[in-house]
């Protein structure tokens, strides 16, 4: 990181953010595609979160694949060819597994889907892993952690919307839903995604954003002992199971949700989408709150950002469902759920320890009303776990490299492999919903939060044994 940068490079970031974009606006149409294909191709419920599964199981497959190129290219692989060589490398491959979904909604067949998702999927993880550490490269470090949240909040735009399209795409207007149909209907908007991966490569490939940035594995942490290796850091080998754990739990609460609303509730399908827009507009609206130190550094102005940047992001989710045609009934009272994110993200005092503590017992606290109240206050309750999973992400990707130095970069590589957590939770829960039935199948989320909070608890006494602090100093991201 350049020592002399001392604001956050807005021409580079804004163009960077849209592969965010992208990634959210998928990772939550899937949630839209799995009751499609459960009823398409008359699967279980552990079955269908296969879809889940052959999505985040490729980020594994990428992250290895790209330690493998490294190895026999004796050199790291986005260090050698660039990061914007890399972003559009990984866009390419995206666009390819979207032209699977027209023989594979022609021939009716779920394992070519699975297929194309895992191609898309596998092309995000080598955007991901050159996106992440890029977005806190292009500012200071001091506020990395909130630049990757801002990023974040820009990643659940994508959310929001994608599901809405979806939606429309599959079902229409109609109230009655032929499944043929519906599965036919998956690949124009696929396609048209296949073309836009193909326009903001060539975008990226001539925009500003830096080829080889310097970044924050090259600061090494006086005091620290220099190891061989990123495994060699406590913080990171606990952190891998966090990131694990937290993507799983984020992604099974609400790929989960359409079969628990259609199942106890009596939800048709096409009525669900805007509920599980909902749940990934929370996330949307928790990192617009966390990202506000990346904006000012006046104390009054950021206490007044708290409380209008999430509602300006509740804004926009009710006015995309109002340009959807959608009741906007069922949703204002969730603006006093809203307030619960407020109260905690102050209470956390920009600590990242602290924040990962208390935003996961209250998403605990979220997933054990859903299982045990009824009717809409059990929806209002996982859709809130949203909310409470939104600046997961940069807390502990912040907490578990912090320190790491030269090997920072290694370190963020494990991490990315690591989001597999997301389809590996979801079947999971997906199984445990057979023995449970599926409300009480949210115990799983629960049991990971669980190693979350021991997390927090853990690594803020291993930093701080190694001279980080963080009511003292921010660190960086990574």
């Amino acid at each position: 990181m350049n020592p002399e940068s001392t604001q956050t490079k807005w021409g580079q970031f804004i163009p960077l953010v849209i592969v965010f974009f992208f990634w959210g606006f998928v990772a939550a149409s899937n949630d839209i595609l799995i009751p499609v294909f459960k009823k398409a191709f008359d699967l279980t419920q552990g079955q269908s979160q296969m879809v889940s599964l052959a999505f985040y199981i490729a980020y594994t497959v990428g992250s290895i694949i790209y330690m493998i190129t490294s190895y026999l290219l004796k050199a790291d692989l986005v260090n050698k060819i660039g990061y914007k060589n890399s972003l559009c490398i990984g866009l390419g491959i995206s666009a390819l597994g979207t032209l699977l979904f027209y023989p594979a909604a022609n021939t009716h067949s779920f394992p070519l889907m699975l297929s194309g998702l895992f191609i898309v999927a596998l092309g995000f993880s080598l955007q991901q892993t050159v996106a992440n550490p890029l977005a806190i490269a292009l500012g200071p470090i001091s506020n990395g952690s909130q630049r990757l949240t801002l990023a974040g909040g820009i990643n659940n735009l994508g959310t929001t919307i994608g599901p809405l399209i979806v939606s429309f795409a599959i079902f229409g207007g109609n109230a009655g839903v032929d499944t043929n149909i519906s599965i036919e209907s998956v690949k124009i908007p696929y396609l048209w995604l296949g073309l836009a991966f193909v326009a903001v490569a060539i975008f990226l490939k001539f925009s500003s954003l830096p080829d080889r940035p310097q970044l924050i594995e090259e600061i090494e942490v006086s005091g620290h002992p220099v190891r061989s290796s990123a495994l060699k850091y406590p913080q990171l080998v606990l952190g891998m199971i966090a990131i694990f754990l937290y993507v799983g739990v984020e992604v099974s609460t609400a790929s989960n949700l359409p079969d628990y609303m259609e199942k106890k509730l009596g939800f048709e399908l096409k009525d669900i989408a805007p509920y599980i827009s909902l749940y990934w507009a929370s996330l949307m609206i928790g990192r617009w709150t966390g990202a506000v130190e990346a904006f000012t550094r006046d104390m009054s102005l950021q206490k007044i950002l708290r409380f209008v940047a999430p509602y300006l992001a509740f804004a926009t989710f009710l006015a995309v469902n109002a340009i959807a045609k959608h009741d906007l009934t069922p949703f204002y009272v969730y603006g006093l759920v809203v307030l619960v994110l407020v109260a905690a993200d102050i209470a956390s005092k920009g600590n990242p320890a602290r924040m990962l503590f208390i935003f996961s017992i209250l998403g605990a606290l979220a997933l054990i009303i859903g299982m045990l109240s009824t009717g809409m206050v059990s929806v209002y309750a996982l859709t809130s776990v949203g909310l409470f999973c939104s600046t997961l992400w940069p807390c502990i990707f912040t907490l578990a490299v912090s320190g790491l130095g030269k090997h920072t970069s290694q370190g963020s590589s494990f991490l990315i492999m690591m989001i597999m957590g997301g389809g590996l939770v979801s079947w999971a829960q997906g199984e445990v919903s057979g023995i449970t039935g599926i409300q009480y199948s949210y115990v799983v989320g629960v049991a990971c939060f669980a190693y979350l909070i021991f997390y927090a608890w853990k690594v803020s006494g291993i930093l701080k044994s190694h001279g980080i602090d963080f009511d003292r100093k921010i660190a960086g991201g990574h």
